[in-house]
């Protein structure tokens, strides 16, 4: 069994991977933690100066946050498939939010069962 810091540091890099590739950006960090029957993932640095920009307006704002929403979404089963094959865990569900003032992305993935469970 690979250790807790092992999958952390495997799911960070598939996550950044899968941003690249599906989003065509990545952000400038990527950490993920295992709690429990958690994978909390933090990304830093996920917007473009024109986003940024856009935030500085209440309208921008929710435009932002629901586009940014939307994108990850849409890569929903991708993740899910990233999350199970680096855990061995199935996904029940998956949350995210996006602060538009830090730039900060947070996502966490409910797992079926602890991370460290053995069957």
């Amino acid at each position: 069994m690979r250790k807790k810091g092992q999958l952390e540091m495997e799911l960070s890099a598939r996550i950044t991977q899968w941003e690249k590739e599906y989003l065509g950006r990545g952000s400038l960090t990527c950490k993920a933690d295992l709690l429990r029957d958690l994978a909390i993932v933090t990304l830093q640095g996920v917007l473009t100066p024109a986003e940024y920009d856009l935030a500085t307006k209440s309208s921008g704002r929710e435009q932002l946050k629901k586009y940014r929403n939307n994108l990850v979404e849409a890569g929903r089963t991708q993740l899910k498939s990233i999350v199970e094959q680096v855990l061995g865990r199935s996904i029940v569900s998956l949350h995210t939010d996006i602060s538009t003032k830090t730039g900060e992305r947070l996502i966490v993935f409910r797992l079926d069962a602890p991370w460290d469970q053995t069957d």
